[in-house]
């Protein structure tokens, strides 16, 4: 899990943003009882025992950073919100000097307006927080095995081309 987690990093931000709010996701639905991680996750992955100890240690930390930083109901960890707002940096570096990305991020602000408007005033965050709770979203559903709508289908579509172009961008900005 932890390589897993340093190479989306390394290769796709947004993926590594999406698989750790899985992860603490993950940990809530076993309400971080590591007994109960351990048997229905990590016994099941096809490796050898040593690094079925590295998941688990992983695991643990990852737990343990979590009830630190108080997220065990919501939120996202710290470093990983950290990445979001990089992304977001970028995102608005970009509207002013990348007309490319300013067509792609156009074609996502219909959807990035209409989740706003869904949230009833909640506050849901930035355009690029919005983006990746929209792919995150589309990722619960399937794996839930929920029926998008069409427009549904069409925002993660547009969010996800917003947080691959920004992730491009991501591997080339000074950090």
């Amino acid at each position: 899990m932890k390589k897993l987690a340093e190479k989306k990093k390394r290769q796709n931000i947004g993926e590594y943003i999406v698989y750790m709010y899985q992860m603490e996701d993950l940990l809530r639905s076993y309400q971080f009882n590591m007994d109960e991680v351990h048997q229905y996750v990590i016994a099941h992955y096809p490796v050898p025992p040593e690094e079925k100890k590295e998941i688990t240690d992983w695991f643990e930390a990852l737990s343990e950073k979590m009830q630190q930083e108080n997220i065990q109901e919501t939120g996202h960890l710290e470093a990983t919100q950290q990445e979001v707002r990089k992304l977001a940096e970028i995102h608005w570096d970009l509207l002013k000097s990348d007309r490319e990305y300013f067509a792609i991020y156009h074609e996502a602000k219909p959807h990035i307006i209409e989740s706003i408007i869904a949230a009833e005033g909640q506050d849901i965050g930035h355009e690029i927080q919005i983006c990746i709770n929209g792919v995150y979203g589309l990722l619960l559903c399937r794996l839930t095995g929920k029926k998008l709508t069409t427009e549904q289908e069409k925002a993660a579509q547009a969010f996800g081309k917003v947080l691959s172009y920004l992730n491009l961008a991501y591997m080339e900005y000074p950090n």
